[in-house]
């Protein structure tokens, strides 16, 4: 699941109901940097403290960040590896920022690749077992991305499989790919080509271990 800061009791119920795994972006994990992105009404203690409930539920959990982010510095990505290293999630997303035409940040300027892919790298050497997706956004932003980030230490593709009619409803970011190899249809394709790159694909339910 990923639908966002909800009261203890609400995790408690989609556990009981057979949820097992949520991801919740921590975003940034500078006070700071948390009011360049978000509303006065959200709170990077309230974003801390709802991890925190999911991990103690028993959730297998999903922090992350995007990499160049109005706002952010190389003090900002410090402070995110050391809260990654506290929380211990069992899933790590990590991608470059991207922007929206029809946002506040329409102007600023995409995230670094190269960045991008030295923080997984980082995350990786820093949590060994950890689930650490080469994202949508990377693959985007990079023709070859998603296989930079699989090379630098990403372990996980999450193929997109909303109906083909419906992805342009939910485009976070401009040219979001929807229809090239992350798309759900085309699986066998880039079971294909991740084989020439020298992986084998997991069918499995990819648990952390």
């Amino acid at each position: 699941l990923s639908i966002g800061e909800r009261p203890e009791e609400s995790y408690l119920k989609m556990r009981r109901a057979g949820a097992d795994r949520y991801l919740l972006r921590h975003e940034t994990a500078d006070e700071v940097h948390y009011h360049v992105l978000h509303p006065e009404s959200l709170s990077l203690s309230n974003r801390m403290e709802c991890l925190r409930t999911l991990k103690k539920i028993g959730y297998q959990t999903g922090a992350g960040m995007m990499v160049g982010s109005p706002g952010s510095t190389s003090a900002t990505l410090a402070e995110d590896m050391l809260f990654i290293s506290s929380l211990k999630p069992e899933m790590v997303g990590i991608g470059p920022f991207l922007p929206h035409h029809d946002t506040p940040f329409a102007d600023c300027r995409a995230g670094s690749i190269a960045l991008t892919l030295r923080m997984i790298a980082l995350v990786r050497l820093l949590n060994p077992h950890i689930m650490l997706p080469s994202t949508t956004a990377l693959g985007t932003a990079d023709e070859d991305g998603t296989f930079k980030g699989l090379e630098a230490g990403a372990n996980v593709i999450m193929p997109n499989i909303t109906p083909s009619g419906l992805r342009d409803k939910y485009l976070l970011y401009d040219n979001k790919k929807i229809t090239g190899l992350e798309a759900g249809e085309n699986i066998s394709q880039l079971s294909s080509e991740l084989e020439m790159h020298g992986y084998e694909v997991s069918l499995t339910r990819g648990d952390y271990k």
